[in-house]
């Protein structure tokens, strides 16, 4: 399967590195029991882990636990060598994208008991499904943005990007400050609330305000 981010426009950009942003919402931080952190936190997930919309997504079968994760997606257009200042940070994005980061719960619980990396539970093959993306435009505001998630046509999360503990800019710089970003590399920017459980037979629908809508299936 070719791995590219598509635009509405037709254009593509191959899909790069996925940095993802934990903790950035508070009320998601509290339904998980736990703070926001006083630094990011980043994990990673590979380029294989990219899906498109109108995929089927088989559970796979070391988690009997998968759970949904709404979020802003931000794909970088061009390579950056230094860090990106947040006041430049915007210059650097190609567009945004509706993506969910789904997550075995139950793995990722173990590994965090045992103090062990978070790569299973978050990076497996297809844990990233990204819809088709909307270029960056001067009038889009990526820092107040409305983000929902429905299960068969039941809505579980509703949010806000207005909602972040630290802005796209903010976050482009800290990933760059550690990084190298380059072309068709990506930001997953964090979930807000009302992640929950998926099953087999599940469809589930996310959206993004002025982008196109992402669908994908459980089996």
């Amino acid at each position: 399967m070719d791995r590219n981010f598509t635009f509405t426009d037709g254009s593509q950009i191959p899909v790069g590195t996925m940095y993802c942003i934990g903790r950035n919402y508070s009320a998601h931080a509290r339904e998980m029991g736990a703070q926001v952190p006083e630094s990011p936190i980043v994990f990673i997930k590979p380029p294989a882990a990219y899906i498109p919309s109108e995929s089927t997504i088989t559970i796979p079968s070391i988690s009997k636990n998968m759970h949904h994760e709404v979020e802003l997606v931000v794909i970088i257009g061009k390579d950056c060598s230094t860090t990106i200042s947040a006041s430049t940070a915007l210059e650097y994005v190609a567009g945004y994208a509706v993506g969910i980061d789904l997550t075995l719960r139950d793995v990722q619980s173990v590994a965090k008991e045992r103090g062990e990396p978070w790569a299973t539970s978050k990076s497996f093959s297809g844990s990233a499904p990204i819809s088709t993306a909307v270029k960056a435009k001067e009038h889009l505001n990526p820092n107040n943005l409305t983000l929902v998630l429905s299960v068969n046509d039941e809505v579980r999360q509703n949010g806000s990007t207005n909602m972040m503990e630290r802005t796209v800019e903010e976050l482009i710089e800290y990933v760059s400050s550690i990084f190298s970003l380059r072309r068709g590399d990506c930001i997953f920017t964090g979930t807000p609330e009302g992640v929950g459980r998926l099953v087999s037979g599940d469809r589930v629908t996310a959206e993004l305000q002025d982008a196109p809508k992402l669908k994908i299936y459980i089996s």
